[in-house]
Order: structure tokens, then sequence, then C-alpha cells
């Protein structure tokens, strides 16, 4: 295969702690130059000329549009008197949200960003409705940005109002109940050129008095000697209190300040202003406010502080030996979620922390949901497998009792595949559980197709649900395998901690001990498994390639951090330092350096065939860790084995995608992997 000639700049070396480190490819981190778009241009016209080719490309997009093609929602939830509910009649690029006066009646729509550009790309991120039911504050993004504009929206008229707010990220909003306004949070305007690749510092808590301009806006809160401080502002349910916690990129460690809203000009006050634990509010009845943390617990527990003692922690529900994923608060209880062994288990709890029972699930799988105030007397939950697309559920507090609310339909059937839950162990022993979904009676053959999942990384966890574009890899008798990897927090804090900074290795040793453990077992072999991953899994799949190139047959990274020395300079990259590291510091470069998949990759090396995938408007991961890699791994590889990149354009890191780019890229992303597998 005829690549584009990729330019080598041999006069970029870098110096790290007396290491010269050669920088070839640097020229392609300004996504503007004409050189890097007219890079991007043959690369793609090499990359979708051999996919458009492939022999099951075009019955893989077709299965996908026909699976696809099926009515969603989700959950309904009340605001501000009325009921909310997002819904997709199948293929619609983005989902419109409806409003309704009760869970059961009509709904019409408020919102369709279908409307708002031709190709779907316009994406509707948060929403926040007034107490009085009146406005919604809605915030868009553009081409797969992080990057959100927020608007306001009468609810009655379905007319915008003049109000818009620009340069906000990484925000919600939150209103207070004179309805007058709401707080957000957003950055001064970022350099022209640097929109999507500079960095992200400075972020400001602001409020926002309806019909004013936005350089009116009220800076609340901000901290000029703390620049990578972020805030999120939340006024609690009566009102009374705007919440601020405080974010320090993805340190897992929080902090908590409190304003009174009813005192004009009160200060803001450093309620828990340690950066020790988590502290994630449920709700407050008045100065009394209950969290849900890590302190003292690294499975978390759910405990009480008033405001007149705060050093005092009130133990409400004790850490357990499941990992404690969440709380809410419904009526007169509290619904805890938890993780057992990467799967959902719920508990109630009333308002002294008295466990009630656990509430009575479908089967093995995952929840969301169980949303509301205390006024409420029922909560709506959604339940889904790898198998299956899910359903809704209405839970009443008064009988305990859950009832189907609604369950789409879908052309395919889930009754013929099974999933395993599996476990192994890892180089150092310790034991790793992963989830194996594929049709049911299959042999093993030793020969068997599979698609190796993970992501290994900032605390979160991988759970089943159901993958839609997973369905034409199951009808094709392979399987789809997801690995419950350290760096996620299946199992609490201490998962998470084996798996970042200096043990990160870990992550790549479970997932290398999960391809053999496949192998051993008789699932499959070397040459039939495809291993995959995204954006932290990205880095995941270019470190088992870099370290076992002979243990896969294929690899798909996708929006994969691939340059470990450079990920802190651009956007929120420095925001990730809590889980990798920095090249700055001496002792995580070497470390750091060691498992880099850009810099690991070694020429004269047969590397299996690799689609590496990226959008030019990612704004999370910039593309440039993609354009060097693929670069880098073209003019290493020795092999015949195709080693392309796919560059998705007018989009970004995931969050927004059209439905239609996502089958498009889905469908090349299959039939790579068959080809490269064996058909």
């Amino acid at each position: 295969m005829q690549y584009p000639v990729t330019r080598r700049d041999e006069n970029v070396v870098d110096d790290y702690h007396g290491t010269a480190v050669p920088d070839p490819y640097r020229w392609l981190e300004d996504p503007n130059s004409a050189e890097t778009q007219a890079w991007v241009a043959a690369q793609n016209e090499v990359a979708f000329g051999y996919l458009r080719e492939l022999p099951q490309r075009q019955a893989i997009a077709e299965r996908l549009a026909e699976v696809w093609d099926y009515p969603k929602r989700g959950l309904p939830f009340k605001t501000g008197g009325r009921w909310f509910q997002y819904r997709n009649t199948g293929l619609q690029n983005q989902s419109v949200l409806f409003v309704g006066d009760a869970p059961d009646g009509e709904f019409r729509e408020l919102l369709d960003p279908n409307t708002l550009s031709a190709e779907g790309t316009v994406a509707l991120g948060g929403i926040a409705v007034s107490e009085n039911g009146r406005y919604l504050a809605y915030s868009l993004s553009k081409a797969g940005s992080d990057w959100q504009t927020w608007q306001v929206r009468d609810i009655d008229s379905g007319q915008d109002l003049d109000d818009e707010l620009t340069w906000s990220k990484f925000s919600g909003a939150s209103w207070t109940h004179d309805h007058a306004g709401f707080f957000y949070s957003r950055y001064d305007a970022p350099a022209e050129g640097a929109e999507y690749s500079g960095a992200n510092l400075n972020q400001k808590l602001c409020y926002h008095r309806l019909g004013t301009p936005q350089a009116d806006d009220k800076v609340i809160y901000e901290r000029p000697d703390q620049p990578e401080w972020g805030f999120g502002g939340h006024v609690t349910d009566d009102g009374r209190y705007l919440v601020i916690s405080v974010w320090h990129g993805t340190h897992q460690e929080n902090l908590v300040f409190y304003r009174d809203l009813t005192q004009a000009d009160a200060p803001v006050v450093e309620l828990l202003a340690a950066w020790d634990a988590s502290w994630h509010l449920v709700d407050n009845d008045g100065a009394r406010f209950y969290l849900v943390t890590d302190k003292d617990a690294p499975n978390s527990r759910l405990v009480a502080i008033d405001l007149a003692a705060p050093t005092e922690l009130i133990e409400l529900i004790a850490e357990g030996s499941d990992s404690l994923q969440g709380v809410s608060r419904v009526g007169d209880r509290f619904f805890a979620t938890y993780l057992h062994d990467a799967q959902s288990r719920v508990a109630t709890h009333s308002l002294d922390g008295t466990l009630l029972g656990d509430l009575a699930l479908p089967g093995p799988g995952s929840v969301g949901g169980f949303g509301g105030r205390r006024e409420d007397g029922f909560t709506f939950y959604s339940f889904t497998s790898y198998t299956d697309p899910g359903a809704q559920y209405r839970y009443d507090l008064a009988t305990g009792q859950s009832t189907l609310h609604w369950q789409p339909e879908l052309a395919f059937d889930g009754g013929a595949y099974r999933t395993d839950q599996v476990f192994f162990e890892s180089r150092d022993g310790t034991r790793v559980p992963m989830f194996i979904t594929g049709r049911r009676g299959l042999p093993r053959d030793g020969q068997r197709r599979v698609y190796l999942y993970g992501y290994g990384g900032f605390n979160i966890s991988l759970t089943p649900g159901f993958a839609v574009t997973m369905v034409p890899w199951l009808e094709r008798d392979a399987l789809y395998v997801v690995v419950n990897l350290r760096g996620g927090g299946e199992y609490g804090k201490a998962w998470h901690d084996a798996g970042k900074q200096h043990v990160k290795q870990n992550v790549f040793d479970d997932m290398i001990a999960a391809a053999e453990f496949l192998i051993a077992e008789g699932y499959t072999s070397a040459e039939h498994i495809a291993v995959a991953g995204g954006s932290n899994g990205g880095l995941l799949v270019g470190a088992c390639l870099t370290q076992r190139p002979d243990l896969f047959g294929c690899a798909l990274p996708a929006v994969g951090v691939m340059d470990m020395l450079r990920f802190q300079h651009f956007t929120i990259g420095w925001a990730w330092v809590s889980d990798y590291g920095s090249s700055d510091n001496a002792e995580d470069f070497e470390v750091l350096r060691r498992y880099s998949p850009l810099h690991n990759l070694k020429p004269g090396t047969h590397y299996p065939a690799t689609l590496v995938t990226t959008s030019d408007h990612d704004d999370r991961v910039v593309p440039a860790h993609s354009y060097k890699f693929a670069a880098a791994l073209q003019a290493a590889q020795a092999g015949d084995a195709p080693t392309l990149i796919r560059i998705e354009t007018q989009a970004g890191h995931g969050a927004g995608k059209p439905t239609a780019k996502i089958i498009e890229e889905a469908a090349d992303r299959l039939a790579f992997a068959l080809a490269a597998l064996g058909g």
C-alpha cells in the first residue's frame, strides 16, 4: 500500500531532563497549516479508498442503519413543574427535547437540534429549567467541540430570547429561584487560531441575568492564583444555597464551597477545603448537606454535614464491600447504586441511613436514573445489558414496586445471544473480570474472531450496556469482549489507584493477559483478535500494539492519547496529569517514555492491521496525537498489513456526533477488522 509521504523534521529535538527525544512530526500539531490540511486530505484519500472497497463494508452499513432505526427515549424527568424527555425516532442525527405535563401524557417538541445544521453537527448539550417552568437555558456545541454556547428559550412560545453566552466549557447551568438568571462557568475567549488547541485555564463561575449582555455577567468566583481550578455551581432544591464544586483536572479529589443566596453579597464559604477526598452533593435539608465521599472510605459512603459544625461527618450509609457509585434522594428515601463485580446493585435507605432493602432488577446489567425531589412519590430508572437495549421502569415509593414504563422494539433477537462474566489473572496475579458476549452455542474452536475492548483509567467503570454498533459483529458469530481493567472505578478507589501514574503499566498488562486468557481457554487465536478502545482507551490500544504486536491481528485506536510526553500542552490535556503524571517531572518522564505509543514504535516491526480514527475538531484529545502516531506507524511498518488513519471532518471527541457519522465510522471499523481477521 502506498501511503502519503510525511515530511520528517530531524531538527526538532526536545531535552527532557538530559535525555534528547526527537519529534520529527511536530509540524502536524498545527491543525490550521496548509501542510497539515494537505496531509489530512491525502491520508483520507488512501484510507477511504481502501475502506469503501472492503467486501463486507456495504452490508454492515446497511444492517447498522436497519437495526439502528428504532425509537429511543431518555428517562422522563421533572423540573420546574414540567416533564421533559429526549426522543429519537430512530435515525435522527440528534435527539430532540420534548416537554409535557405528565410522564404518561402528551409531549410536544420543544427543541430540535437537527434543524440547526444540514449535516446534524450541532448538538444539544446541557439544559436547565427555571424553577417557575418558564425558561429553558440550553447549550449547543458545533462539530463535536467541547465549546458550548448557552441560549435561553421561552418554553411556552418556543421562541429564543436574545441571550447568548459564549466560550463556556465543562459547565452546566443552575437557576436562582427568582427566575432572574442562572450560574454557569466560562473561560476567556481564546486567541484566534487556538480555539481547538490552546490550553483551557482560568475558568470563572459567573451569573447571567436575563436580558443583559454577557459582558455584564457577574463573576461569582475565580482564582487567578490557581489557573487550573475549575468551578461548577449548583443551586440547592430549596433555592437557599449556591454550592460550588471546585475541581482540579481529573483529580478525583475536589473541594466544596457554598454561598447563602438569602443574604445579599454573602461571602463564599470554604466548607471542604482540603484536597484529600471526593465529595458529591446529594441534597440538603436546610443547613444539613448530604454528600457521597471516599473520605476514609475507598469504596465511598454517604455522610451528612451540618454547616454549624462542618468538621463533623455524620455517617448515614457506611462503606461496604461493593463500590458505591452514587446516591440520589427521592421523597423520603435514598437510592444507593453500587457495583458488584461491575454489575449494578441498588439499595434503598431511609433518611437516617437505615437499610430498607435491595431493588429487584431484571438481571445482571446496568441501571441508571432514580432522579427526583423530596416531594416526589415515584421515580424512573432504566436497565440494560449487552444483549438487551433496555427498558424504563417506574418505581413507586409507597408500594416499593417497579412497573414497566416503556420498552423499545428493534430488529434484533437478543435472546439468541448470551453474556458470560469470567475472571482471569493478570501478570502480577490480580484477579480481573471481563464480559464475553456471543451467539448461544458457539464452539470454542480457537478461531472465533474477537473484538476486545477496554478503557482502564480516570475511575471510569465499564458496565454492561447495549451497543448497537456491535450487532453486525455478533451476527457474524464473533465475540464482543469487554475487560474491566485496573484504572477504572469498578472496585473503588483502590482499583483506580492500581492503574494510574507510575503503575499505569498494570492496565496494559491486564489487557494483554485478557487476550492471552482467551487464547489459552480456546476462544480464539492471536490472529483473530482486534484490540479496541477510545481516548484513554486509544492509549491502551497504542501501548498494547507497541508492546505485543504479535498478540493481535488488528488494532483500532480511536481518538487516543498517543504522545505521552506532550499531552499536557493542549486544551484540557494538563488535567490528565492526575492519572498519567507529566514529562515535566523527571521520574514521571521515565515512566511515560517507557509506554508512550508514539515513542515505542520500532522500525522494521511487523505490526498488525491498524485503523487509527480521529476527528479534525477534537479539542479534548487533539488530533495531533493520532496524526503523529499514524505517520510514525506507517514509517515503522515492515509487514504488509495496512496502517491507515481515518480523519472525520466536522466532528470532535465523540459527544454529539451525528447518527449518520457514527454509522459510517462503525461500518468502516467493523469491515476493517473483519478483513484483517480473515473474513
